[in-house]
């Protein structure tokens, strides 16, 4: 069944063919290395504020994107109610074809929050033509779940039920285990749909979101991927707050540089638990990379290498109005597995399309958004390496290095601090409403992060690295609390 899937992924896939590397992503890459060595050299050469380059380097090109992020977002600014929600625009969307869309939710023993999942797809104000449950071999009451809640009769292994008696768009195709991507593909597959939107088992969409991604694939033809804004939600444990608070403004910052990147068409990461496709475009590309660890993130490499291949005007986008909430790591461990996939994942991505580096077909995503990316290979090293240097200078006090270097955190945590206020105010009028941030909270956060929250991401993506180099990178188990004391709380106060 997947095999015309299998035969485009070959096609396109430059993991199983792949290309020389480039001089000038040998450049990029080798000049980031070359760079770190120097500037940490230093450490033991100099004195003063030059003794701490790594970190002034470090801190240098954290603001430049910053200020990068800051311009380009200044748009939202200007930005006014859409016009699909007015009589003209509405009588004109009447007179296009409206897209048919469908949703996979890819569930493995997600049985505790899928409940909450499809209760916020069935209970869409625009509610979808489709909707598959994935489930990939779960073991933990999902199946009885989905036969006694919502009448599904289970079908045989690696096939599609019929619909639900209860709910005629739901279906449920049982799969073998074989992990996340293995299971999108054979509901891709199968899925009859113009859009596909896929939901990981753990996502709760607000009710305007099917609408919002429907209208966008309907009224842009070359958009081929795009994602929605997403809110964490941790545990109501006291640790579980504290995760919440700086995962809110970490997705903050993170989805208003989609933005900014979106802005010159160099966006390359969407977010796998809540993303829309051009159904069509997704097959043409061969689905999705099952021996990826960030499956999602190698997908728009994919979509972008073929758009220019075959000089397609494909776009992608993150939409302000398509929004939901997603169960987010509560606990220290959790949160290190995430982002050691997460950066593991992103370090195979990078070096299969190291040629794309640098390649002006690519317009700004070759010449900027992916150097950029090749810079944040070694960013965790640069972070890491400059705050165990403060601690060397701390503990031997050495003063005539610290004072400058203090002077140099200083201006930089004033500087956040101003950026994580406006970009308080940004977000909010970009999706239309209040947000669980506030600007209290945003100031604390600006205080505290560089020396916490900052710290256990860089030791993630430094444990992503050997990921990456041993090649034992496996998805791991999470366990999903986030979602579940939200409902829970929810059906409380109800």
């Amino acid at each position: 069944m997947n095999d015309p899937l299998q035969r485009a992924f070959a096609a396109a896939s430059p993991r199983l063919s792949p290309p020389g590397t480039p001089l000038r992503s040998w450049l990029i890459h080798g000049g980031v290395l070359v760079l770190w060595a120097l500037l940490f050299a230093m450490a033991f050469k100099v004195g003063n504020v030059r003794a701490w380059s790594v970190g002034v380097a470090y801190v240098l090109y954290d603001t430049v994107l910053l200020l990068f992020v800051a311009w380009m977002t200044l748009p939202i600014l200007r930005q006014r109610p859409s016009p699909s929600s007015g009589p003209a625009s509405a009588s004109a969307a009447a007179a296009m074809r409206r897209n048919t869309l469908g949703v996979i939710v890819a569930s493995h023993n997600e049985a505790a929050v899928l409940p909450v999942t499809l209760a916020a797809l069935l209970g869409q104000s625009d509610v979808p033509d489709r909707i598959v449950i994935a489930d990939d071999g779960s073991s933990d009451g999902t199946a009885e779940l989905l036969a006694a809640r919502y009448g599904l009769v289970a079908p045989p292994l690696g096939e599609l039920s019929a619909a639900s008696a209860t709910h005629p768009s739901l279906y449920w195709l049982r799969l073998p285990h074989g992990g996340k991507a293995v299971a999108l593909n054979a509901a891709i597959v199968c899925i009859d749909t113009d859009t596909v939107l896929t939901v990981d088992g753990d996502t709760l969409l607000d009710s305007q979101a099917i609408g919002a991604v429907r209208r966008a694939f309907t009224e842009e033809p070359n958009l081929v991927a795009a994602t929605g804004v997403i809110t964490p939600v941790c545990s109501r444990t006291l640790t579980g707050r504290c995760f919440q608070w700086f995962q809110t403004y970490e997705y903050i910052r993170n989805f208003l540089s989609r933005y900014a990147w979106m802005q010159v068409n160099g966006l390359l990461l969407i977010s796998g638990a809540f993303a829309g496709f051009r159904t069509e475009a997704v097959r043409a590309v061969g689905g999705f990379d099952t021996d990826c660890l960030v499956e999602d993130y190698e997908l728009i490499h994919r979509l972008h290498r073929h758009a220019q291949a075959h000089g397609l005007p494909w776009t992608v986008r993150v939409l302000g109005d398509a929004q939901a909430h997603t169960d987010a790591p509560s606990s220290t461990g959790a949160f290190l597995r995430q982002r050691r996939r997460w950066f593991g994942g992103f370090l195979q991505t990078q070096y299969w399309y190291r040629a794309m580096v640098g390649d002006r077909r690519y317009g700004w995503l070759g010449i900027a958004m992916l150097p950029v990316k090749a810079i944040d290979t070694l960013q965790p090293l640069y972070g890491l390496a400059a705050f165990a240097l403060l601690l060397v200078y701390l503990v031997r006090g050495e003063f005539g290095v610290l004072a400058p270097v203090a002077g140099v955190i200083g201006a930089k945590i004033v500087l956040d601090l101003a950026f994580h206020l406006w970009s308080v105010y940004l977000y909010r009028r970009w999706i239309g409403h209040s947000s669980e941030a506030n600007f209290m909270q945003a100031f604390a956060a600006a205080l505290v992060e560089p020396f916490t929250f900052q710290i256990l991401r860089h030791t993630g993506a430094a444990w992503g690295w050997w990921t990456f180099l041993t090649g034992r990178g496996t998805w791991g188990r999470q366990t999903r609390v986030g979602l579940v004391d939200a409902d829970g709380v929810q059906r409380r106060n109800s």
